[in-house]
């Protein structure tokens, strides 16, 4: 559905985009400094379009940085297909479709008993592993098919409506939003990888699994309280009861969760509020933030500053051309497509892969999944999403090398 509306949409999208971006400043604007009450007298309009003085310079520059990348008026560095053009034409349109067909049918994933079956069954596996409730199997794997989008959407209704603590939220969205294979395959052809792309896959997926593994037992994750989110009761029940097989209580709690549904009408309306929320607050910021991102990283030498440590490091782990790998391996905060984009002129195939493979296991890209968890409710912010990126990158890339030397190449 998202592909068949992105190429019906093709033609006019990016304009839609530049509408809607600028629509989102004005109105917040309007709205959280005015305060007419033709807004505030219906709270959920309000919740929309009344907000943080900080977001609201957010959307007010999202909405500038489209209307400059979009007329290509300013200065090159923010305009260029590398920075702003690269987030308005290539981030956003994928970004806005997806989330607008998610926001619709997350109501099928979420409220007809899905949940509750594979959590039940799955709890023996995710809890002890990963101290993750068993329903998180399906965060994980509508990552690992699909978007990693789905899962964050995915989390954040669970954690707002009492499934998950913030603890086990903050791990999810960090942990198992992986890329898809899909995107992993794309990675892998711009790295000229194709040609192995099983290998290079399940070496990514063991590092993965194996942060998975160890980022829940350390700081800062260690440190998130396992509260729930306020205002939501816990609702988690995944224990099997006396009487009951696993298959048999697995099948009547997503029964029991079924028959609770809401009507078509106010699924209909949730959806619609949602896919709102998402393209009237979530794509300026990834506007804004994520053409600043760009920037950093395209037109400033700080990534390659600050990856001058890690050139000793990769020498001694013999890494060929290790200079060109190092600020490859870094500038994946900034955004998914950079190191793939600064590692494809690298000679060295080993050196891609790993450069490849480390960056798939990081998950955490500043420009998509670090905006939406900044802007949700889950609590984690800009410097632990930070801490997390390094930390997944030292447990990580070891493994991808060693995987790499000894069974690869």
């Amino acid at each position: 559905m998202a592909e068949f509306i992105q190429n019906t949409a093709a033609p006019f999208l990016v304009e839609l985009l530049v509408i809607v971006l600028a629509i989102s400043a004005i109105l917040s604007t309007y709205a959280t400094l005015a305060k007419p009450d033709w807004i505030t007298e219906k709270p959920r309009f309000k919740e929309l379009v009344v907000v943080h003085p900080f977001w609201l310079i957010v959307r007010i520059l999202g909405g500038i940085f489209a209307v400059m990348v979009y007329f290509q008026v300013g200065p090159v560095w923010l305009i260029s297909d590398a920075s702003g053009g690269e987030v308005l034409n290539g981030l956003l349109p994928i970004l806005a479709i997806w989330t607008l067909v998610m926001g619709m049918l997350l109501p099928l994933l979420v409220d007809f008993g899905l949940m509750e079956w594979l959590g039940t069954m799955a709890q023996k596996i995710m809890r002890p592993l990963f101290k993750l409730p068993g329903r998180s199997a399906v965060d994980g794997l509508a990552s690992w098919m699909g978007n990693n989008m789905v899962s964050i959407l995915i989390t954040i209704n669970q954690y707002e409506d009492g499934y998950y603590s913030k603890r086990e939220s903050a791990v999810i969205v960090t942990s198992f939003t992986i890329t898809s294979i899909a995107f992993a395959l794309i990675i892998a052809t711009i790295l000229d990888l194709a040609h192995m792309f099983i290998p290079f896959y399940l070496t990514v997926t063991v590092g993965v699994l194996a942060a998975a593994l160890i980022c829940p037992r350390i700081p800062p994750l260690s440190r998130i309280s396992n509260d729930y989110y306020e205002g939501a009761d816990k609702k988690i029940e995944e224990e099997v009861p006396n009487g009951y097989t696993t298959l048999q209580w697995a099948y009547t709690k997503a029964v029991n969760k079924s028959e609770k549904a809401d009507s078509v009408g106010q699924l209909v309306n949730r959806s619609v509020y949602s896919a709102l929320d998402i393209w009237l607050g979530m794509l300026p910021v990834i506007m804004s933030i994520g053409t600043i991102a760009m920037v950093i990283a395209e037109f400033t030498m700080l990534f390659d500053i600050i990856s001058y440590p890690l050139i000793p490091v990769l020498e001694w782990m013999q890494i060929p051309e290790a200079a060109q790998a190092a600020p490859a391996l870094l500038v994946g905060f900034a955004d998914m497509f950079l190191p793939a984009l600064l590692a494809s002129g690298i000679e060295s195939e080993l050196t891609r892969f790993v450069v490849g493979a480390v960056s798939l296991t990081q998950l955490i890209y500043l420009s998509e999944i670090g905006v939406m968890l900044i802007r949700s409710k889950i609590p984690i912010n800009f410097w632990q999403l930070l801490a997390l990126f390094l930390i997944r990158t030292i447990i990580t890339l070891p493994i991808v090398v060693v995987i790499a030397h000894f069974i690869i190449f």
